[in-house]
């Protein structure tokens, strides 16, 4: 079945007295079996499992306890899958659950427990962190490793970890991993034929090897994804088969963001957003926002027209996505939640081309309501900037009121690393060509800091911290 249009979940949830079914009824095979297990939130009381099977489930289900026996269960009827895949995508959202809490969970067919831990309550402020990654594709022989094609840079080193190694390794350092956009990569498949580095060229595989590409990926990022929510944005890599070089050859399901869609579920449905192009979330005292800087927006790069070529979208009527950010942006409570961080792929501070028709939609709303930080990815390198207003620098440490700028596509693909070109923007503070991801700490409500991690050795390449003069609250200032 096609999956024109990304749809959340609607379950049935059960108290803890009642009987659950069966986890591994009869009929469970290996087709049956989930993989590619992933969380995400689902606003203040809900955690959104997905996962993948080979086989189509009547009613996707999830069993689920805070003590390990699995007493509980919620289902739904989205198992859904879209031309080319070799999968069908399940998506089931718990509803009714304690914050800052853990639970255990196995979806049905399944032969393994896993954990999750629900947010922070909104207004909580304890201190948490949590981990970004921006541009990360897959890894091994159909990604980047040890070796490269023609053309592209900087393989591995030989025992180098890779950054899902990394993040593994420090998996206990954060809440959640908060992705940016350009996820597997699986549209350089042509590329890497052409430079030698896979099979032959083929261009009439029906799609074979974007989806084998896909597949790896999402298997390899399970291992965090199924004990950490994995919230993720839209890059221009997702957009098609071929990153808008040859969209002739893409088929219908390696167009127009199709696998993106189908894959995620985001909580834009608790949030007024559209499926996983736009949505927000709180997490203790932060209120995260994930925008668009692909399509919906005037002049918008992957729409048809666009200078990306990618001829997708739009998702929405004209001007939704920014009225939706005007009015997400003005509802927030910056008592419960002091801190704003926000998230869109392409960068418009940055030391080489920037998204000025993303800076023209964006920025003005960004700077009117006080957003304290802004997370790009995109160039494929680490640059950490200043506070900016309109290309007017304010240092992090000295209360700004303009958003501080961070842009880190660095967690590694087919294509290496770049390096920006002398001299730097002058709103640039540091630029690391390394391979790592982003740790970024709210202490508290006047400081939040940020460590980049470089994924061969996990060792720390910078540090910075925001400081801002403005009162704390406590749980019962506000309702």
């Amino acid at each position: 079945m096609f999956f024109p249009l990304r749809v959340v979940a609607v379950v049935a949830f059960t108290a803890a007295a009642l009987a659950a079914p069966k986890a591994n009824p009869d009929w469970c095979n290996e087709d049956t079996a989930p993989f590619q297990i992933r969380l995400a939130y689902a606003g203040d009381s809900g955690m959104a499992v997905s996962w993948n099977t080979k086989q189509k489930l009547a009613n996707p289900t999830v069993y689920f306890s805070r003590n390990g026996i699995l007493n509980r269960f919620a289902r739904s009827d989205i198992s859904a899958t879209y031309p080319t895949s070799s999968t069908y995508n399940n998506h089931v959202v718990i509803t009714g659950l304690k914050s800052d809490t853990t639970y255990y969970y196995m979806p049905e067919c399944g032969n393994q427990t896993y954990t999750f831990k629900t947010a922070r309550r909104a207004g909580s402020s304890t201190e948490f962190s949590f981990a970004m990654v921006g541009d990360m594709g897959t890894f091994g022989p159909d990604g980047l490793s040890t070796t490269v094609g023609k053309g592209a840079s900087n393989p591995l080193k030989p025992g180098e970890k890779t950054t899902i190694e990394s993040l593994m390794t420090l998996k206990d350092s954060y809440d959640f991993v908060w992705h940016v956009g350009d996820i597997a990569y699986a549209d350089a498949w042509l590329k890497e034929e052409k430079a030698g580095y896979i099979s032959p060229v083929n261009k009439t595989d029906g799609g074979a090897e974007y989806d084998k590409i896909l597949n790896e990926f999402y298997g390899q990022v399970a291992q965090i994804s199924s004990i950490r929510p994995y919230m993720v944005g839209p890059g221009n890599h997702e957009a098609n088969c071929d990153n808008g070089s040859e969209l002739d050859i893409c088929l219908p399901g390696q167009l127009n963001f199709t696998g993106y869609r189908a894959h995620w579920n985001m909580p834009s449905a608790e949030s007024g957003g559209v499926e996983n192009f736009w949505y927000s979330w709180d997490h203790g005292s932060v209120h995260f926002i994930q925008f668009n800087t692909e399509t919906d927006f005037p002049n918008a790069p992957d729409e048809p027209g666009g200078e990306g070529g990618e001829d997708a979208g739009p998702f929405a009527p004209s001007g939704s996505q920014l009225a939706w950010l005007k009015k997400d942006l003005a509802s927030v409570d910056r008592k419960k939640t002091p801190w704003v961080i926000a998230s869109g792929h392409r960068p418009w501070y940055v030391s080489t081309t920037e998204c000025l028709e993303c800076q023209a939609a964006f920025e003005p709303f960004l700077l009117q309501y006080g957003v304290d930080l802004v997370l790009h990815g995109h160039k494929h390198f680490y640059e950490r900037h200043a506070a900016v207003d309109n290309g007017t620098a304010q240092e992090i440490d000295a209360n700004p009121t303009a958003p501080w700028y961070i842009v880190n596509g660095a967690a590694g693909h087919y294509d290496g690393l770049d390096t920006p070109s002398l001299p730097y923007v002058p709103t640039s503070r540091k630029v690391i060509s390394v391979y790592g991801w982003s740790l970024f700490t709210v202490h508290n409500c006047t400081h939040l800091s940020t460590q980049f991690i470089a994924s061969g050795n996990s060792s720390i390449l910078d540090t910075a911290t925001l400081i801002k003069d403005r009162t704390c609250y406590r749980q019962g200032d506000f309702k």
